[in-house]
């Protein structure tokens, strides 16, 4: 029997229609799990709710989160954060891939909304970019800002987001890196979110290109339950989303190969980001957000 997993699925999520709403949530439900004092979170701090004890002060209670929750619960002071984080959404046709109704973009853009979330309440500097046909474009407007601002800004840019094409490699020459977008010398964190599916090593060579002491790379790749477990049964026609090429096959007769080929795969993706300043957190479209992010800030922590 599978273990039940508990949190705000984002099949449910997405009916919501509010990505504003959907960070909120998540972020709150994100901060309620987390009951050590420490602070932890997407920058060096993480402002948090933690229990009342005796000998605090009682004007510290959130009140109106206790008429929510019926909990006494004291937020935790953070002092405002100098982090710079930008968001990198994959923007390449298979992040249309979808299973039972949610799509890998649709995922991605639930995640980065809670994220930044998260990044609003420590008032850190956000933007947004995406990657699509070999460019890197902007889709928040105007410099990098903080807070509710900035939150607004990459909640916009992820509303007009299309996924579509391919991810050419015309900008990298021997491996070397060809964006002037990555070229600062600033402190930085950079949020990949992306399928990670590669044509050759495009993607590898990209982030292998702008890892360095400066910017830590947090790559969340999201997959498909079939994609990793593969339990199709029948006659399928399997489409590349960004060629277009079908191919019709029996289930059946690829599993072993393919599950074979997959894990190989998922390995050699693990072996090789097994470097300096870059973090691969891997998630299913059935996942709970929280506990995707759960997961990844404990993994910061400890």
């Amino acid at each position: 029997m599978s273990q039940k997993r508990t949190g705000l699925l984002a099949a449910d999520l997405i009916k919501l229609g509010n990505l504003q709403l959907v960070g909120k949530l998540v972020s709150e439900e994100l901060m309620l799990g987390v009951h050590a004092s420490k602070r932890s979170g997407m920058g060096t701090e993480f402002e948090q709710y933690r229990h009342y004890e005796p000998g605090d002060d009682p004007k510290r209670i959130d009140w109106k989160l206790f008429a929510r929750t019926d909990k006494h619960l004291v937020k935790e002071s953070s002092a405002e954060s100098n982090r710079q984080i930008r968001f990198l959404l994959d923007l390449s046709g298979s992040m249309n891939y979808a299973e039972n109704g949610m799509s890998r973009l649709e995922y991605a853009k639930l995640l980065i909304a809670s994220l930044a979330y998260l990044g609003y309440i420590q008032n850190d500097q956000m933007s947004l970019y995406s990657l699509q046909d070999g460019k890197v474009n902007s889709l928040a407007s105007g410099a990098s800002t903080s807070g509710k601002q900035a939150f607004n800004k990459i909640l916009f840019g992820l509303q007009k987001t299309v996924a579509a094409g391919e991810w050419r490699t015309e900008n990298m020459e021997s491996g070397k890196l060809r964006f002037p977008e990555f070229a600062t010398k600033s402190k930085e964190q950079l949020v990949f979110v992306t399928d990670f599916l590669q044509v050759g090593e495009e993607w590898l060579t990209l982030i292998k290109s702008i890892a360095s002491p400066r910017r830590e790379i947090v790559i969340f790749q999201i997959l498909g339950d079939n994609e990793v477990d593969f339990n199709l049964t029948g006659f399928f026609r399997f489409r590349d989303l960004e060629t277009g090429k079908e191919i019709e096959l029996q289930a059946e007769a690829v599993r072993d190969e393919f599950k074979k080929s997959s894990k190989a795969y998922f390995d050699m993706l693990e072996e090789e980001l097994r470097i300096p300043y870059v973090n691969l957190v891997q998630a299913k479209l059935s996942d709970p957000l929280g506990m995707v992010l759960k997961e990844f800030l404990t993994r910061r922590k400890g």
